[in-house]
């Protein structure tokens, strides 16, 4: 591009100090003008496509990392969670166990009470009665038979 630019002062100059200069001579230098911005043009453009496919690597390369990160993230979180579902299944085994204990321990108190307090009413009874036959033995002895 400087040497087309030399050129172009050349020719100028030459137009300006010679009465018989040729304008053609000009208008080829514009077209070797017009080529060159057409050359820089498409360098320009192919800088341009080198830096987009660049650019989508470096996109692939950032998507397929945040692919990778998450897989990662999702792969702890379930086993996180089969974790977290072993852990609740022994802790509800755990509480069934108990309350089947504390149900049967129930019921056997139950029975137990209920045996108790039958055997205290048939104390309560047994004594009851014998009282009343020391008290009928009692009051047999002090009638007198006249």
């Amino acid at each position: 591009m400087e040497a087309l630019i030399s050129q172009f002062t050349f020719l100028s100059n030459q137009a300006c100090q010679d009465k018989g200069f040729d304008p053609y001579a000009i208008e080829d230098l514009m077209k070797l003008f017009e080529i060159e911005a057409y050359k820089s043009w498409a360098a320009v453009e192919l800088e341009q496509e080198r830096e987009v496919e660049e650019a989508e690597i470096t996109m692939q390369k950032a998507e397929d990392y945040l692919d990778s990160a998450m897989e990662d993230a999702m792969d702890e979180f379930r086993m996180f969670e089969e974790e977290m579902v072993r852990i609740e299944k022994e802790e509800y085994g755990g509480l069934v166990e108990t309350a089947e204990k504390a149900r049967k321990m129930g019921k056997f108190m139950e029975k137990a009470a209920t045996f108790a307090s039958n055997k205290y009413i048939e104390a309560a009874m047994n004594s009851a009665s014998a009282s009343m036959k020391a008290a009928f033995k009692g009051v047999s002895n002090r009638v007198h038979p006249s």
